[in-house]
């Protein structure tokens, strides 16, 4: 006979089922499978937690406690049965509001889209629930999610849980902020120049954005097609607290799809590297006057490197600011035929006084020199392939500066601008298509700062486990942020 719930969960060194919100997806699945507690406990406290704090911090912007319940009671059945649907069964998460949930809103932050409901669930989220994870709701996005912070005319503003007048990331900020605030371990994002990273570094958490088209996308509720650009470095993944927890979800949501022609189905585990791995180290400012935190945080992140094993260098990479200049000007001038149009007619004055700024700074491209640059692409990512044979991992910077306030973007076109430039490593790696992992390994001027972790194309898996190596010696942010609450 199966004893208390408490005293199963108390006997394993966990904390009580009322905290279980606490857990790792990797310690959730584990306990959920062992029957040290019941999925339908797991989301109850997931759910008493977001009732607590979601209010003030508005991440979750649709909940699913009723569906949530019921997915759960449905899992806690299987369990008894001896039936594990798949590595997250029973592990709650959250989908972020640009993404397909079947017979749900993909409103993306526009309130003109609010009736725009899809018939299918996209094939990540198809990939997810088969392995068992339950939503519990969606997350909140900047209007068409082109900004770096979270906010829109339709669901309001997220605030950072650090601190209420930073940013707390964008376009993926609901999410990064109830992972940080413990509304379950996953939370979906996607990522075009950072929206995955940005919100990993204002909350404190981790992340890991796929190499390009590694991830199965598709919209049923989509008009058209996204443009040619956007389909090469858009990406699908992965936030969460632990840095064990994105290898977890991540290899499930990388199953192709046959609705997406442009997902490779390479395995998860690529072939064992020579030990010890090198990783190249960079500094390199890019122009831009880096902050000193920031290099601080990129030298004890390379000492904890090199603690668990890896062999780390100092040295010249091929340039990040030629493909983060391509970047920005190759996707406003696509953003200007496939997204200005509808923003000029959906859009808020905030959102086209920010596509405005874009504009000023970058230059929209003829249609030759439009090819020409998009074709020079690819010389730049031979550059950084052949770097990468050498140097499999690189140790970057992130975000060259003090987490920024929430409405950074929008106190004048220069700040606006020097957010841009200190994202050179977030941008530039998108348009190279390269994986990027970004964990929090401390505070700059008393906020959130993170490192980067490149790594070369499908080897998401070396970057995770770098990840973990970090997260061991350097420990999870979130841990000092929940610590506030008792004190």
């Amino acid at each position: 006979m199966r004893s208390s719930p408490t005293t199963d969960v108390q006997e394993k060194g966990f904390k009580t089922v009322d905290e279980l919100w606490r857990l790792s997806a990797t310690e959730l699945a584990q306990g959920i499978r062992d029957k040290n507690f019941s999925a339908s406990e797991v989301v109850r406290s997931v759910l008493d937690r977001v009732a607590e704090k979601n209010p003030d911090l508005n991440a979750i912007t649709v909940e699913f406690p009723e569906e949530a319940l019921a997915a759960a009671a449905t899992a806690d059945d299987l369990t008894a049965a001896g039936e594990i649907v798949g590595p997250l069964h029973g592990v709650p998460m959250t989908i972020k509001e640009n993404i397909d949930v079947g017979g749900q809103a993909t409103p993306n932050g526009v309130p003109a889209f609010e009736g725009l409901i899809a018939s299918d669930d996209a094939p990540l989220v198809k990939n997810l629930r088969e392995a068992g994870a339950i939503l519990v709701g969606r997350t909140n996005v900047p209007e068409f999610s082109m900004r770096g912070t979270t906010v829109n005319p339709l669901r309001g503003r997220t605030f950072n849980p650090w601190d209420s007048d930073a940013s707390p990331g964008g376009s993926s900020g609901g999410g990064g902020a109830a992972a940080a605030a413990g509304f379950g371990p996953l939370h979906h994002g996607n990522d075009i120049g950072g929206s995955l990273r940005f919100p990993a570094l204002a909350n404190g958490i981790t992340t890991v954005k796929p190499t390009n088209n590694r991830i199965p996308v598709y919209n049923s509720s989509a008009p058209a097609e996204r443009g040619p650009l956007s389909q090469v470095i858009s990406v699908q993944g992965i936030m969460a607290r632990d840095a064990q927890d994105l290898a977890l979800a991540t290899a499930v949501m990388i199953e192709p799809d046959p609705r997406d022609p442009l997902c490779p189905p390479v395995p998860w585990r690529g072939p064992q590297l020579d030990d010890p791995i090198t990783v190249a180290v960079t500094k390199d400012p890019c122009g831009y006057d880096i902050h000193q935190g920031i290099i601080d945080l990129i030298d004890q992140a390379a000492e904890a490197l090199q603690d668990a094993g890896y062999r780390v260098v100092e040295v010249s990479t091929p340039s990040i600011e030629e493909p983060f200049r391509d970047w920005f000007r190759t996707l406003i001038t696509e953003m200007d035929v496939a997204l200005w149009p509808q923003i000029v007619e959906h859009g808020s004055d905030e959102i086209k006084t920010t596509f405005d700024y874009f504009f000023r700074m970058g230059e929209v491209l003829e249609l030759d020199r439009f090819i020409h640059d998009f074709g020079d692409r690819t010389r730049m990512m031979r550059d950084w392939n052949l770097f990468l044979e050498q140097y499999p991992l690189v140790l970057t910077p992130i975000y060259m500066n003090r987490l920024y306030d929430w409405d950074y973007d929008l106190q004048s076109f220069e700040a606006c601008k020097d957010f841009i430039e200190a994202s050179a490593y977030s941008m530039g790696i998108n348009y190279l298509g390269l994986p990027a992992g970004v964990i929090g390994t401390g505070l700059v001027e008393d906020r959130p700062a993170a490192v980067q972790i490149v790594g070369r194309r499908y080897r998401e898996d070396l970057i995770c486990d770098a990840l973990e190596s970090l997260q061991e010696r350097c420990g999870r942010l979130t841990d000092h942020l929940w610590a506030r609450e008792s004190t």
